[in-house]
């Protein structure tokens, strides 16, 4: 058997590639219509990102929020500064420690997301609606797994 046959037998018998090419498809499409919806709301989806992260989760630390939203640290800057300047957020100095400043959402931004969040979430519920509680709790299980296992690969 040739080099290219025998690459042929094992590719349909594992199904790693075939997994990744239907997560990527799958992730792709539902990224796009989450997108499409928050653009609907006046927003790109960096800066919903950091003002739903400290509208559930409260004050972060600057240094901290790229992590949290998958955002590169150099552009936490530009992302703070623009939704400061609307109002949405605002800087405080850590009490403790000079060196950390924590991002807050204002009163004006908790207004925005109390009126565009409860529309953000049906969406995405329609959007995931393609599998039922039970499936969605699997695949919650399984792609944990997964990226754990991939980012203990490092």
């Amino acid at each position: 058997m040739d080099d290219k046959k025998q690459l042929y037998e094992q590719k349909k018998q594992d199904p790693s590639l075939k997994l990744f090419v239907i997560l990527s498809k799958a992730y792709r499409s539902v990224v796009d219509q989450v997108a499409a919806d928050i653009r609907n709301k006046g927003l790109n989806t960096t800066d919903f990102g950091v003002l739903e992260l400290l509208y559930h989760q409260g004050d972060q630390p600057l240094q901290k929020i790229g992590d949290k939203i998958l955002l590169a640290s150099g552009s936490i800057t530009y992302v703070v500064d623009k939704l400061e300047k609307k109002g949405f957020l605002k800087r405080v100095p850590s009490e403790s420690d000079r060196r950390i400043t924590y991002a807050a959402i204002t009163e004006k931004g908790e207004e925005l997301l109390n009126e565009i969040f409860p529309d953000h979430w049906k969406q995405i519920q329609a959007i995931t609606n393609g599998l039922d509680k039970e499936e969605k709790e699997q695949a919650i299980q399984l792609l944990k797994k997964l990226g754990m296992y991939a980012e203990n690969l490092k």
